[in-house]
């Protein structure tokens, strides 16, 4: 199996040939993300690592999406969306809402936590063996409904 970052690279040149203007530029901005992060550490990443990275990109452009709707900007929004399908290609298939229900309703049996002050401690939990495949404000609703907060 390739690795994460040899996807990238591929991907990123079969942009560039097909001239796909939307991939292109948001993987050039993934690439940049990337380069800072590994600047910071003085390194290179690890998959885990690019993983956070994607992550936390796909993250800025769903609140970029809700804003953007909000402000009744749908050219804008459809943009974001646009760029927000090509870095989930590169991600773990999402879980449905119902297997993240699932997944939570096991964290909180295994830790056997009962009220809404063991949030943080599920969460932690729950994010650990959810992350890339969940988003965490789905998460969080979910551990919160659960516990009763």
């Amino acid at each position: 199996m390739t690795s994460l970052t040899q996807r990238l690279d591929q991907a990123f040149k079969d942009a560039l040939k097909e001239r796909q203007a939307v991939a292109l530029s948001t993987l050039r901005m993934l690439k940049t993300a990337i380069r800072h992060r590994e600047v910071d550490l003085k390194r290179q990443v690890t998959e885990a690592e690019l993983q956070a990275v994607i992550n936390t990109q796909v993250k800025q452009r769903r609140e970029a999406i809700s804003e953007y709707t909000k402000a009744g900007r749908p050219d804008l929004a459809s943009k974001e969306e646009e760029e927000l399908s090509v870095l989930l290609s590169f991600l773990p298939p999402q879980l449905t809402p119902e297997e993240v229900e699932a997944e939570v309703f096991r964290i909180i049996q295994e830790l056997g936590a009962t009220s809404s002050k063991e949030l943080g401690k599920v969460m932690k939990s729950a994010m650990a063996s959810l992350s890339g495949r969940a988003d965490g404000k789905v998460v969080q609703e979910i551990v919160r409904r659960r516990l009763g907060s």
